[in-house]
């Protein structure tokens, strides 16, 4: 038995607008799928017929962000399966600083987590061991993902592109196929994490496609919680703390940015709250830190922390804006360009910080378990350098005993 998943087929790379289309289902569509197939089923199916695209565009600066018309999908015939658990959820992009954080907290809840990871040189076989199930597919290649998601009630989408990759294919194209083929096989919610903003800074590519993105997965008629972060506490460890200790350069800019960074274990951890809380579906929520801080406030923090001066860098928001400029002169180098426009945002005068005190009430969670940035770096350079001091130690001591 052939099966049809309908997958978009987008137009050439380029700009972005937010002319986002209304996704139009026919009579036969995806909400006739039952989510009952057997994984031998879909999987004996051929590849080749997985897939049949159709889309429908709209063009704006040569280029589309646009939502897809999908193809009419003829009834089948299915006898009764295995009702779907509640609790079964996959994760895509598990394996990243936010999605590694969601599927541990998912597994300390008592959910069955499956993890979408790519084929990679080095297993994630620390998702096994944590006690989670891994399966291959690649977001770029729609004909992988029906498959991971047999059985499962809930995807939490945590996935972005790698530094090398272009943007647009895994952010937008991958999205979609995701997100269609999530409607398709009937997954009763989606959760799908985005930027802060996103919605104000069409210049930015990623951030443009992460708000198309939404404004997809809103028509799609998915059941679906859109959740926007402003920065992850995480982040700073390896781009001032690590280098304040090894006492080398820090880079940052001249300009007065503020963002509130939050820890991803609490986005971890509301993100299961919100899950379980009905009046929350279809909704738009902003997870942001306690307090919003400047580079230079953050750095400073580190060097009080570290006991140690920090030999700063300052680039000009000015030298990005040039670089930017001349990067897009060359074919080749258009990705590096989209990647300097996200970092001239994060360099301009912008607060990325949203009140949470209605989000709190809404989820029933008390601002005081929330870690703050002052704790969570506290916390690194009080265990880092009880370390460092320990491997110190043990290197001084010159008696052998035989």
């Amino acid at each position: 038995m052939a099966l049809r998943l309908p997958i978009t087929q987008l137009s050439a790379p380029g700009k972005f607008n937010h002319h986002c289309t209304k996704t139009s289902y026919n009579s036969h569509s995806a909400l006739s799928w039952r989510r009952t197939l057997s994984p031998d089923s879909l999987i004996s199916s051929s590849v080749s017929s997985l897939i049949s695209p159709s889309s429908t565009t709209e063009k704006s600066f040569g280029v589309t962000c646009t939502s897809a018309q999908t193809t009419s999908v003829g009834a089948v015939n299915l006898g009764p399966g295995t009702p779907i658990r509640p609790t079964s959820i996959l994760v895509v992009g598990a394996t990243g600083t936010l999605g590694r954080q969601i599927v541990r907290r998912a597994l300390d809840e008592g959910y069955d987590v499956r993890c979408l990871v790519r084929p990679r040189p080095a297993p994630a076989d620390f998702l096994r061991d944590w006690g989670a199930t891994v399966v291959n597919a690649d977001l770029s290649k729609p004909e992988t993902i029906p498959a991971t998601l047999v059985g499962i009630h809930t995807v939490i989408d945590c996935a972005t592109g790698r530094p090398e990759e272009p943007i647009k294919k895994v952010d937008w194209e991958g999205k979609v196929a995701l997100i269609q083929c999530a409607k398709a096989m009937g997954i009763q919610k989606y959760v799908f994490f985005s930027i802060h903003n996103c919605d104000k800074h069409s210049e930015v590519p990623l951030m443009e496609i992460k708000y198309c993105t939404e404004k997809f997965l809103q028509d799609s008629g998915l059941n679906h919680i859109t959740i926007r972060l402003c920065g992850f506490m995480q982040g700073l460890i390896g781009q001032y703390a690590v280098p304040i200790l090894e006492e080398k350069s820090v880079w940052g800019t001249d300009a007065p940015t503020r963002i509130a960074y939050m820890d991803t274990q609490d986005i971890a951890r509301l993100t299961f709250v919100a899950l379980r809380n009905e009046q929350v579906n279809g909704k738009l929520l902003t997870f942001s830190g306690p307090r919003a801080w400047t580079t230079q406030e953050v750095i400073t923090l580190c060097e009080r922390l570290a006991g140690s001066d920090a030999n700063v860098t300052t680039v000009p928001v000015s030298v990005l804006r040039l670089t930017r400029q001349l990067t897009r002169f060359f074919e080749w180098t258009n990705d590096v360009a989209d990647r300097l426009a996200f970092s001239e945002v994060l360099t301009s005068d912008i607060v990325f910080s949203v009140p949470m005190s209605e989000t709190y009430k809404l989820l029933g969670v008390d601002a005081k378990d929330i870690v703050t940035l002052e704790k969570y770096l506290q916390d690194y350079f009080t265990n880092i350098l009880k370390k460092l001091k320990d491997i110190k130690a043990q290197s001084k001591q010159t008696d052998i005993y035989f």
